[in-house]
């Protein structure tokens, strides 16, 4: 084997090491797993309660009526922030991750044009024949995915009931001509009574 054959087999051979150790540096330079953990993540608890299970009613155990009674719509503007990254509030707003919630109050559920709704959401629906009325905002908001379980809605709820009622409050503006405040029972009205008393030092 002359000169010249040996040269072009030694070229060969080192394109070919050269080729395959910058393949194996890229690898280990560039490679990109699937991460531990996702970037963003909206917390939502995954309940598997049955829709207005207990896990949703325990959360809004106060009647919507009472606590409309004394909801502040301009502090549901501020807790409305919450929101805004997945809907949109003005009249004729376009669809986001979530669907536009110009005229939410009393309209039918997973109704909103243009919105592809999650097979949960129609289900209910379509079994409920009901409208986001207070009284479904209401456990809704406190408990999503207890309440609507398999909803796509990927937020862990309101449990605090002043700040539910000021975004329902809130939700109600979002119309040219908002729903009438439901009636506050007199039931409702000592439930919340009591439980302000419970929470008063008692005289020594």
């Amino acid at each position: 084997m002359n000169s010249y054959v040996n040269m072009g087999v030694g070229a060969f051979l080192g394109t070919v090491f050269v080729l395959m150790s910058v393949s194996i540096a890229s690898e280990g330079i560039f490679h990109s797993g699937a991460p531990e953990k996702e970037g963003f993540m909206i917390a939502a608890d995954e309940g598997g309660e049955e829709a207005g299970g207990g896990g949703a009613e325990a959360a809004a155990a106060v009647p919507i009526a009472t606590l409309l009674a004394s909801a502040d719509a301009s502090a549901g503007e501020a807790v409305f922030k919450k929101c805004a990254s997945c809907h949109t509030s003005e009249k004729g707003g376009p669809n986001k991750v979530g669907p536009g919630l110009w005229d939410v109050v009393n309209r039918p559920i997973a109704s909103h044009e243009g919105f592809g709704y999650s097979a949960a959401m129609v289900t209910f629906s379509e079994g409920q024949k009901v409208v986001w009325d207070f009284d479904h905002l209401n456990h809704f908001l406190a408990a999503p995915k207890k309440y609507i379980p398999g909803t796509a809605m990927g937020f862990a709820g309101l449990k605090k009931d002043d700040e539910r009622a000021n975004l329902i409050a809130y939700l109600r503006t979002l119309s040219d001509n908002p729903a009438p405040l439901p009636e506050a029972s007199s039931e409702g009205a000592a439930a919340t009574d009591t439980g302000a008393a419970a929470e008063e030092p008692v005289a020594q």
